[in-house]
C-alpha cells in the first residue's frame, strides 16, 4: 500500500474501528482500501474522517469497480450502484459488433465503458447534463473512444445519429421526489440532486426519453431503462405508450429491475 508505517496493524484497527462506530457495514475492506489510497498518515485520517461523516467511499478514493472494470469517480458524480451491473449486461447481451449505442444520463461513463470492454468494435455515444459528470465520463471513455457530450438527453447528439441507434441504455433518475429523503444519508448529501430525483412520480426523465427514443432507434433498436419493480407497470404502460414493444427482467438477487423496449 502507499501508506506504509511500522505500525500499520494498530493503525488498521483505528481505521476499522471509527468506521464500525460510524454504521459502516464493511468497515475492514474500506478500511484496506482507505490506507492504500492514502500517501501520509495526515492524508489517511483525513479520508478517515471524511467517510465516517458519510462521504461516498468510491469518491474518496477515486474509482468504482463496475462489471469488472475500474470507473474513476469524482466528487459529487453519481456512483455507478452494483444493481446496474443488471442493466449493463442486459444491453451488453442485445448489442453486437459494429453497432451504435448511446449511454443516456451517463454519469461516470460506466455503461459505455462496458460495451466498450465487452463487445469490441462498437461505436459509443454518452450524454449527461451535468458538467461534473461529462469531465468524469470523458476520462473513463476518451481512452476506450468513446464520445460524450454535455447537454440534455438527445439535444447533444449528431443528428447522423437520428434512426441508427441499436441500443439506447439509461440509467436515469427514477426517485419520486418525496422519496429523496429516505435515501441513505451518502447519496442525498454529496450525489447531485438532478442524478437522483425523477420527478412526482420518479418517471420525468423516463418519459421524456421514451417519448424521443423513436425517432433516433434503428428498426429493432432498443431502449433499456433501470427503474424500481414497484414503478414497473407504469415504465412497462410509458414504453407501450410511445410504440416501443416492453418487456420487464428482474434480478432478486441485485435487486434490480430492467425494462427493455423493442421499436417494431
Amino acid at each position: 500500500m502507499n501508506y506504509l508505517d511500522s505500525s500499520a496493524s494498530a493503525v488498521s484497527a483505528q481505521v476499522i474501528s471509527k468506521l464500525r462506530a460510524a454504521g459502516c457495514v464493511y468497515a475492514e475492506e474500506e478500511a484496506r482500501l482507505l490506507m492504500n489510497t492514502a500517501r501520509t498518515p495526515g492524508e489517511l485520517a483525513e479520508l478517515t474522517e471524511r467517510r465516517a461523516a458519510g462521504f461516498p467511499l468510491e469518491s474518496l478514493i477515486g474509482w468504482v469497480e463496475f462489471c469488472g472494470l475500474r470507473i474513476e469517480v469524482d466528487p459529487e458524480v453519481f456512483v455507478p450502484r452494483r444493481r446496474t451491473e443488471f442493466l449493463a449486461r442486459q444491453a451488453v447481451a442485445l448489442a453486437e459488433p459494429g453497432d451504435i449505442v448511446v449511454d443516456m444520463c451517463c454519469g461516470t461513463g460506466a455503461l459505455g465503458a462496458v460495451f466498450i470492454a465487452e463487445v469490441g468494435r462498437i461505436e459509443v455515444h454518452a450524454v449527461d447534463i451535468d458538467p461534473a459528470a461529462v469531465r468524469c465520463a470523458r476520462r473513463n471513455l476518451r481512452s476506450r473512444n468513446g464520445f460524450v457530450y454535455e447537454g440534455d438527453l438527445f439535444e447533444p447528439l449528431p443528428d447522423r445519429l437520428r434512426g441508427r441507434i441499436r441500443i439506447l441504455a439509461a440509467n436515469a433518475p427514477y426517485v419520486p421526489t418525496e422519496d429523496v429523503k429516505f435515501l441513505p444519508r451518502e447519496a442525498r448529501i454529496h450525489e447531485a440532486r438532478r442524478a437522483l430525483d425523477g420527478g412526482a412520480d420518479g418517471l420525468d426523465v423516463q418519459r421524456r426519453i421514451a417519448a424521443s427514443a423513436p425517432l433516433w432507434l434503428a428498426k429493432d433498436g432498443c431502449l433499456l431503462v433501470e427503474t424500481s419493480e414497484r414503478q414497473a407497470p407504469m415504465t412497462l404502460e410509458l414504453f407501450a405508450q410511445y410504440g416501443l414493444c416492453p418487456r420487464m427482467i428482474r434480478s432478486e438477487e441485485l435487486d434490480a429491475t430492467v425494462i427493455i423496449g423493442t421499436l417494431t
